[in-house]
């Protein structure tokens, strides 16, 4: 199979109910997008463009170094924003695939990022995520945990994480029984025809009643495969998550830098 040439793109829009404009609130002296931005660059799979809903973030990013593209601020999700901003970074369409990178993971562990593209291997594969075993048991019955249904085996091959077929998501307990549950990590590669598919589709009717949008590709006929990682990104939605990252990434903290939490 020929070798891919992935992109990374972070969408960042500044509206968020729960913490307004978090793109840009300070971590150690630079906004929380920039940090996103260097975690990705470290990964070192390929460039890194921050699809941007405001001025403001394009500034934010192009003042340290790196390269946003101003974007239309109306987009219904992520994933049509990257696309947008797709089409202005890369108009000769030189990479083959696209990774939808959250704009919120400061912490966020650069490994990750091989993971969510090993998948991508199997050329029936159409996009990829990750998942990881939930550990607490609050979270078995917490709706805002989202659940992946999948069937993994007990181990990876050939140095690669466990990879299974997503059968399903839910913020429900599913499936039933005994056995782990997995939570669903919100980290995509599209292969770029799959999510120029995939935007073009209309809502799903499992999309609408579950509220989460990879119900649309599943509904669609469209393949995503999961691997099976140990590591739970800590997502920034409140000012409590910010002062856990500013707690991860102190300068002068003497431990190393955790790549998220489950609390």
């Amino acid at each position: 199979m020929t070798r891919s040439n992935p992109i990374i793109m972070i969408p960042a829009r500044m509206a968020s109910t729960r913490l307004p404009g978090k793109p840009l609130a300070d971590i150690h002296g630079d906004p929380m997008i920039v940090h996103v931005w260097r975690r990705a660059r470290e990964a070192d799979l390929g460039p890194v463009v921050v699809a941007a809903a405001e001025p403001e973030i394009v500034a934010a990013i192009e003042s340290a170094g790196g390269r946003a593209v101003l974007t239309r601020p109306d987009h219904p999700s992520g994933s049509d924003r990257i696309h947008e901003a797709l089409g202005l970074a890369d108009p000769d369409r030189r990479h083959d695939v696209v990774v939808n990178m959250q704009g919120d993971l400061p912490t966020f562990d650069p490994a990750l990022l091989a993971a969510v593209l090993a998948p991508l291997e199997d050329p029936a594969v159409d996009l990829t995520s990750l998942a990881t075993e939930i550990t607490e048991p609050s979270e078995r019955t917490n709706p805002n945990v989202v659940k992946a249904v999948a069937a993994f085996p007990a181990q990876g091959q050939n140095g690669k994480p466990p990879i299974a077929r997503a059968l399903y998501f839910s913020r429900a307990t599913v499936p039933t029984g005994a056995g782990p549950l997995y939570h669903h990590i919100g980290l995509y590669a599209y292969r770029r025809a799959a999510l120029e598919r995939f935007v073009a589709l209309p809502p799903g009717r499992l999309e609408q009643r579950e509220k989460l949008e990879q119900l649309r590709a599943l509904e669609a006929g469209m393949r995503i495969d999961l691997a099976l990682v140990d590591t739970l990104p800590l997502g920034v939605d409140t000012p409590a998550d910010l002062e856990k990252a500013r707690a991860l990434l102190a300068p002068n903290s003497s431990k190393p830098r955790p790549s998220g939490t489950r609390s």
